[in-house]
């Protein structure tokens, strides 16, 4: 849920531009600030024990990433770090909290926020709990396609296969088989490389 720019400039919000690769806070860290993209991508994401990655969301331009935990003072549950070069504004909580006090509208735009990060979380463990890697596949396309406010019939995914194996549990030698047969059988096109859906 992005927040109006000039508001959170007004109260004083820092513009940062931070390369790719680069990590914005580790799990376990304290939760300061508020963080909005202007341009560019962040994944929240988890390792495993084999340092496998399951990324738990992916915030583009306008979104805001890891705001849950300053609202219950918890640390980071996951790690963040940019995907793309990025720019984006960051806010210290104390003062976040200001801004909700004096913008009932905004609260209420948060709390929708969070009712659809939950419902995005409920969709992930639905599609993790799919026994086939074709169920679970086309669940996270049918899924990010609802999100889209494209009206063409098919649209381009912007995830490489790794980040949908990434997303959606599967190894990524999986995914590359998969997402050829659901080629063949019609269900997606792969157009240089590209999977549209």
């Amino acid at each position: 849920m992005p927040i109006d720019t000039d508001i959170l400039i007004t109260y004083g919000a820092t513009v940062s531009r931070v390369k790719k690769n680069t990590i914005i806070f580790n799990q376990g860290d304290k939760a300061r600030y508020y963080y909005q993209i202007l341009e560019g991508q962040v994944k929240t994401f988890n390792l495993n024990p084999n340092q496998k990655e399951y990324v738990q969301a992916i915030a583009n331009h306008g979104e805001c990433f890891g705001e849950a935990c300053i609202f219950i003072d918890e640390p980071y549950a996951s790690n963040a770090v940019t995907m793309k070069d990025t720019i984006m504004l960051r806010l210290p909580k104390n003062i976040f909290f200001d801004i909700l006090k004096d913008h009932p509208e905004i609260q209420m735009a948060m709390l929708r926020s969070f009712a659809m990060k939950i419902n995005d979380t409920s969709v992930s463990a639905r599609i993790l709990n799919q026994q086939s890697p074709e169920h679970r596949i086309i669940e996270f396309l049918t899924h990010y396609k609802k999100k889209s406010t494209s009206s063409k019939d098919r649209i381009p995914i912007p995830f490489t296969r790794q980040e949908i194996a990434n997303l959606t549990g599967l190894r990524i030698e999986t995914v590359i088989r998969t997402l050829r047969k659901l080629s063949e059988a019609q269900k997606v096109d792969i157009i240089d490389h590209k999977v549209f859906y």
